[in-house]
């Protein structure tokens, strides 16, 4: 469709959304048609900034009649270009930051109900203020909203508790393709009525409709918590601490993410103020954190219980317990600047990969063995949620690479990678989702009867394929669309 023919849309929309709703303006809308990363780039015909679910019902209408594409966004912060356009400039961006009212938080319910465009770490505030707290946190909290981490089912330090975004949502109000809209806001504990309409949404990345708001599930306020910096010698050993952990401390324990060395030093070499936590120099690194709600035990005596026990057992090296909130801080700064220092350091391929928990501790060092053989002069960083089986196996370029290694030679190490993740039976995307980053690999080595299902289920609910095309199901182009 040309930006001519989309002449009649444009007014229609514009008449119905006003200035604060309606933009053509190259450079209000230039830094919201790139990702995050910088490796996608897009165009758009118009975006759009609706400021109701009533606003949002109707964009999708006008758009469906006219089979014009729409790709929402949130906070722009995804990490697979989920949220990016087309680079041919006649796909409709339509943002949900206006959409941010919080329309009700409760104590006595512990629930929230946020609409999209809520930042989640407005929504750590608010739980805050009445004395509860929303158990999910990631590095991108001042900008990441609602409706994105739902869409993207967002994971971050805190799901070895309390598990993913789809455990976390009661509840969704979402505009479907057709332009209805779906309530499905009420909190019932039960409910068996047939499919689940909102746990297909989750991590549709807008594939199958907008979500506007959810009921969110919220959890009693940290009272206490305590962090701790382990060193020790391998995965496997780091797996047996957290299972020793898990069996002294039980749900106490909420965040176990695995560093090796190599990560640690290039922390301490590039981000300022980082320092080492312990005085010996361990391959392996584990950072801890314990919590205990508003009047139970301080977990502090447990903690330094279970770490003496394992020192003593010879399964960790050394170990450090943080005495002060700033120097907790501190230690997780270390962990929340790995990205940073990694893209200062070199090229490197980055894969969100997960494969069952028990197996993760022997892939995550058979696969990099593997790897750097097929691949003379890289090495392979592999760090973070061990717990949840889920860790960033990321391969570095050689030291001296070209320029333009990542492009040459980085689809090959990334094809290989998920080859041997596929082998293992994980999957290739653990948290960040598919976008247009992972959907050749996605169409290469997923399971043909899962990547049918989700086609025949897009074109079920997007007969017209205008929902952010060309993201997450391979099949789907091929029935047609924008």
């Amino acid at each position: 469709m040309t930006n001519a023919s989309l002449s009649p849309l444009l007014e229609k929309l514009s008449d119905r959304l006003g200035p604060k709703g309606f933009t053509r303006e190259p450079d209000s809308m230039a830094p919201w048609l790139e990702d995050w990363r910088k490796r996608y780039h897009g165009a758009a015909a118009a975006m759009l900034s609706p400021a109701s679910t009533a606003e949002v019902a109707d964009i999708v209408r006008l758009c469906s009649a006219a089979r014009v594409a729409i790709v929402p966004q949130g906070g722009n912060s995804g990490m697979v270009g989920g949220a990016t356009p087309s680079a041919a400039g006649n796909q409709i961006l339509l943002s949900l930051r206006r959409i941010n009212a919080i329309r009700a938080i409760s104590a006595e319910s512990s629930s929230a109900v946020c609409e999209a465009g809520v930042i989640l770490a407005n929504l750590h505030d608010a739980a805050a203020a009445v004395g509860r707290r929303f158990p999910l946190t990631l590095g991108a909290k001042g900008s990441a909203t609602v409706g994105g981490l739902i869409s993207t089912n967002a994971g971050g330090t805190q799901v070895l508790r309390f598990g993913t975004m789809r455990g976390l949502v009661a509840g969704i109000e979402a505009v479907l393709p057709d332009g209805s809209i779906f309530n499905g806001l009420t909190m019932l504990k039960k409910d068996n009525r047939g499919y689940d309409l909102r746990q297909l949404l989750i991590g549709a990345e807008g594939t199958l409709g907008i979500v506007t708001a959810a009921a969110l599930k919220l959890v009693p306020a940290v009272g206490v918590r305590r962090v701790a910096w382990v060193g020790l010698g391998s995965p496997e050993a780091a797996l047996r601490l957290l299972r020793a952990l898990e069996g002294k401390m039980g749900e106490a324990i909420e965040g176990f993410e695995l560093l090796p060395r190599a990560a640690l030093d290039i922390v301490l070499r590039y981000i300022p103020g980082t320092r080492a936590p312990l005085d010996r120099s361990c391959e392996w690194n584990v950072l801890i954190e314990a919590t205990a709600p508003l009047g139970a035990p301080d977990p502090q005596p447990a903690l330094e219980q279970a770490l003496g026990d394992a020192l003593e057992a010879g399964l960790i090296e050394d170990a450090m317990i943080a005495a002060s909130e700033a120097q907790a801080e501190a230690l997780w700064r270390i962990r929340d600047s790995m990205a940073e220092a990694e893209s200062k350091d070199r090229q490197s391929t980055k894969h969100d990969i997960s494969v069952a928990v028990d197996a993760m501790p022997e892939f995550m060092v058979e696969a990099a063995a593997a790897v750097e053989r097929r691949f003379p002069g890289t090495s392979v960083m592999a760090f973070g949620h061990l717990g949840d089986g889920n860790v960033h196996f990321n391969v570095r370029a050689p030291d001296g690479a070209a320029p333009d290694w990542l492009l040459r030679d980085g689809p090959a190490t990334s094809a290989y990678v998920h080859d041997l993740v596929t082998a293992a039976g994980g999957s290739l995307s653990a948290e960040h989702g598919i976008g247009q980053a992972r959907l050749a690999e996605l169409e290469r080595i997923g399971d043909p009867t899962r990547l049918r299902a989700m086609a025949a289920i897009k074109r079920a609910l997007d007969p017209h394929g205008i929902m952010n095309p060309g993201k997450l199901v391979p099949l789907a182009e091929a029935e047609g669309g924008p």
